[in-house]
């Protein structure tokens, strides 16, 4: 098993290095950024190695391999939910500043 960890990660360590072409970004002084999902993914995996190391004597070794899509699942909620929160947060803003500031009216300026 410990022979396959190991596959895999060489494996995922080259595939990630072909992806992002460090080259390239030494030459012109940029570097890659990584797509949403990409980062979305990464992060989903290791807090999924970690809860992995922490629950797998209690809870057995596929800990880790069920939790990664739970992860993801609750990555894109929180995502979604933030995304809302901004809106939501945007409107109390303006309204506050309708009411303290009568004379600026941010909503019709605007619109």
């Amino acid at each position: 098993m410990n022979s396959e960890t190991t596959a895999n990660s060489l494996k995922e360590s080259y595939l990630r290095a072909l992806r992002e072409d460090p080259s390239a970004g030494v030459i012109q002084g940029i570097r890659p950024e990584p797509s949403l999902d990409e980062a979305r993914n990464e992060l989903a995996g290791a807090i999924s190695r970690i809860a992995n190391n922490l629950l797998k004597d209690r809870y057995g070794p596929l800990v880790g391999v069920i939790s990664e899509p739970a992860i993801t699942e609750v990555l894109k909620g929180f995502e979604a939910n933030l995304d809302r929160a901004k809106g939501d947060l945007t409107l109390v803003v303006e309204e506050l500043v309708d009411r303290v500031l009568p004379g600026s009216r941010m909503k019709n300026k605007e619109r």
